[in-house]
Formats: C-alpha cells, sequence, structure tokens
C-alpha cells in the first residue's frame, strides 16, 4: 500500500529532500517577492507631454493646423485673382522663376500688410503708429466679444440664438437714445448708455426665449423674424423728429453726447477705448456662470439632456428664458459698443453691420468656450483691422478677407479634414489636461 502514496503529503510519506529543498526556495522567493518595495512609476514631464502631443489631433493643434490651410488656400486665391502673376504661369514651362517670385512677392506682401495693419507697424515712425494696427484690432474686436459671447452662451444651455444681430440692433438703439436723449452727468450717463443697451438686448431676447419656453417655438425662425424687425425699426426711428439730425437730411441720427462715450485707452488718433475691458470683464463673468455657478450648471444640464435635467428637478422653462435673456443682454452690450465706442457716434441704418452674424463664427471658432471665444474674436479682429490695410497697400480686395475668415471656420469645423490631410494620430489630451491641472 505504501506504493500508492503520494510524496509531500502530510498523512502520506514524506517528501523527499530534493523535493522540500525546491519548495522552501519557492517560498522564500515569493516571500522576497512580496517584501521589496516597487519602484514608483515615474510621471513623464510636462515638455515631454507637450512633444508627445505636439503633433497629435488636440484642439490646440487642429486649430492652429485650420489657420495654415486657410492662409494656404487664401494665397492660391490671391494668385488666381491677380492677373499679373497669373500671366507669368503662361510661360511657367520656360521660366519658371518668374511665376514663383511673382506668386511670392504678391502673397508676402500681402501677408505682411495684414500683419503690419492688425499687430504691429516695424517700419512705423512714431510710436502713435507703431501702436496704431493693435488700437484697431481692439477696436474691432470689443463687440465681436459681445456677440460672440451671446451666441455661445445660448449654445450650450441648448439654444441656437440666431438673433444676435437683431440684438445688438435694439442695444444699440436705446444706448444711443440714453446717449442723446437723457441729460445726466458724464459717469452716471455712461452707466445709464450702457445699461439701456443691455436692456434692449435682454428684452429681444427675452421674446423667443418665453417663446420657446411657454409654446415650443424653434427659436431660430424667431430669431430671424426678429432680426428684419429690429433692423426696419431702427430704419424708421432714425428719420423720426427728436431722433434725426436736425442738420441733416439724410438718415442718420442725433450725435451721443460725449458724457455717454467710452473713454479711450490711448490719445487721439488712436481708436481702442474701455469697451475692450468690458469685453474682458463680461468673458470671465460667463466663465464664472457656466463654470461655478448653481445656474450654469443647470443651463449646462438643460443644454445636454432637457428631459433628464426636468427629471431632475431643473426648471427647463426658466432656464429657456433665462439663457435667452442674458445671451441678449451681451448682445446689446456689444451693439453698444458701435456708438459709444469710436466706431461711430450717432445711429446709423448700417451701424451694426454685420457684428451679430460675424459672432455666430466668432462661437463656432472658439467652441462655444468663453476664453476660446474672446480669442476667436481677437483674431477676426485682428484680420479685419490688417484686411483694410491689405486692400490699400496689396490691392488685396477686402472680400478675401471674409473668404479667409470663412476658409478658418470650415477646417475648424471639419478637424477630421485636418486630421486627414495632416495623418495626425489619436491626442492624449486627457493626460496632458490632467498634468497641467495639476502644476507639474
Amino acid at each position: 500500500m505504501t506504493d500508492n502514496l503520494q510524496p509531500g503529503s502530510p498523512d502520506k510519506e514524506p517528501a523527499s529532500e530534493e523535493q522540500a529543498a525546491q519548495v522552501t526556495l519557492g517560498n522564500t522567493e515569493q516571500a522576497e517577492a512580496a517584501t521589496t518595495p516597487t519602484a514608483p512609476e515615474q510621471r513623464p514631464t510636462l515638455g515631454r507631454l507637450f512633444l508627445e502631443n505636439l503633433w497629435a489631433a488636440n484642439t490646440f493643434t487642429v486649430t492652429l493646423l485650420s489657420l495654415v490651410l486657410a492662409m494656404v488656400v487664401g494665397a492660391v486665391l490671391m494668385i488666381i485673382s491677380d492677373p499679373d502673376v497669373l500671366a507669368t504661369y503662361a510661360y511657367i514651362t520656360a521660366r519658371p522663376s518668374d511665376a514663383i517670385n511673382a506668386s511670392w512677392t504678391l502673397v508676402s506682401e500681402a501677408y505682411a500688410n495684414l500683419f503690419k495693419g492688425s499687430v504691429f507697424d516695424p517700419g512705423a515712425k512714431t510710436l502713435t503708429a507703431a501702436l496704431n494696427p493693435i488700437s484697431e484690432t481692439l477696436t474691432y474686436t470689443a463687440p465681436l466679444v459681445f456677440t460672440g459671447l451671446s451666441v455661445a452662451l445660448a449654445f450650450r444651455g441648448g439654444l441656437f440664438n440666431i438673433g444676435a444681430q437683431g440684438q445688438a440692433i435694439m442695444g444699440v438703439i436705446l444706448a444711443a437714445l440714453a446717449g442723446f436723449l437723457l441729460p445726466l452727468p458724464p459717469v452716471v450717463h455712461l452707466l445709464v448708455a450702457v445699461l439701456a443697451g443691455a436692456i434692449g438686448g435682454a428684452v429681444w431676447g427675452f421674446i423667443p426665449g418665453i417663446l420657446k419656453a411657454r409654446t415650443g417655438a424653434h427659436e431660430v425662425i424667431n430669431t430671424i423674424m426678429l432680426n428684419y424687425i429690429a433692423v426696419y425699426f431702427l430704419t424708421w426711428l432714425i428719420v423720426q423728429r427728436g431722433v434725426q439730425d436736425p442738420n441733416r437730411t439724410d438718415a442718420i441720427s442725433r450725435p451721443v453726447d460725449a458724457s455717454a462715450q467710452l473713454p479711450r485707452l490711448f490719445d487721439d488718433p488712436l481708436r481702442a477705448h474701455g469697451g475692450i475691458l468690458l469685453a474682458v470683464l463680461a468673458t470671465w463673468a460667463v466663465a464664472w456662470l457656466l463654470n461655478r455657478s448653481t445656474l450654469g450648471f443647470e443651463l449646462r444640464a438643460v443644454g445636454a439632456n432637457p428631459d433628464a435635467a426636468r427629471t431632475a428637478g431643473i426648471s427647463v422653462t426658466r432656464t429657456y428664458v433665462l439663457v435667452m435673456v442674458f445671451a441678449g443682454a451681451l448682445a446689446g452690450l456689444g451693439g453698444s459698443q458701435m456708438v459709444l465706442g469710436t466706431t461711430a457716434a450717432a445711429l446709423t441704418p448700417l451701424v451694426i453691420a454685420q457684428i451679430g452674424f460675424d459672432g455666430i463664427l466668432v462661437a463656432l471658432l472658439g467652441r462655444v468656450k468663453p476664453w476660446g471665444v474672446a480669442l476667436a474674436a481677437l483674431l477676426f479682429g485682428a484680420l479685419q483691422a490688417g484686411g483694410n490695410r491689405m486692400q490699400s497697400y496689396s490691392g488685396i480686395s477686402l472680400e478675401l478677407v471674409t473668404v479667409l475668415q470663412a476658409l478658418i471656420v470650415i477646417f475648424i469645423a471639419a478637424p477630421a479634414l485636418v486630421k486627414a490631410i495632416f495623418q495626425l494620430r489619436a491626442a492624449r489630451a486627457a493626460r496632458l489636461q490632467t498634468s497641467l491641472a495639476k502644476g507639474w
């Protein structure tokens, strides 16, 4: 019977010395492995994370490459729209240098003038001339920040605010009326005029908001119709007695009093005014509202899923109304910049230009995030300011600047196209953002 016993069993035949030594050695190695501390995993440095994500499909890279693509396509459009440069391509096989040199001269001068007209002119002889480009950029940027924030805020709440143009018009109307009808002291007069502009836009935003909340009427249709109403109301109001300039026969209102105008940041002839400071403050306020306040949480919840938000006890009706009121107030502030700043001092049918519709592009370019919207508005302001110099010095039509703006938005709105063109790899943006948040 002893032949069937298995070695190493406690109630059977004892294990051999060789088997016992192997078991003891194995137990010792396991104990050492369990008690030996493992080396902590080394975290990659911030510089290494940045380099790893530099050619990845993250937001920064896609946006930067979208700008590059827009400038490349814009350069092609400049070449094919210039008959003198295009003529050199007729004999490109004989003398290719002529076509290359002519194309490079045209494109480089155009983009150089774009930079000199929007950022800095190295050839300026005086400090005023050197600061004029950035002053013009800030002047164009200020109202775009407000209208861009208006569209972005509504979008975060699940609404598409096409009515920023009409809200800006109502804002400029009330701001101008308060500016030349109310005899008030300087500081008070300015505050009242700015507040009037915000109220005008808020009222015009409240209408589609309450219609959406109470009846379910689509905000896109309502805001588009309200845009037309605002345009024709402005045209009618300008020529009314008490509003129209008594010394003029064309459609222009009385000028806004100097006491109601925003202070300038620099001396004449630089046009940058305090509106850009209000724009930065508004950007911070909207960022705080969205990310730090209870109302902002409710707004984002309703924008993500209205049914789930309603189930959680959030009033969707109230949120829709509030988001459109706030969006309208922001657009109204943007409109007030056009008459309280240095762009114009009186109401005209075209005083608002296209800042409401441009605000939609700015919001999309900034990915409906407050500080992204501010940077996008700065870019659009630079394109507008630099485009004026491009037209004057390089003979490039101002419409081409509009084409550049459209191309930038197209490429940013189609990140898959940018990824395919530049063969970007998948981004590890979460790791980089986490590392940046931890500060290492």
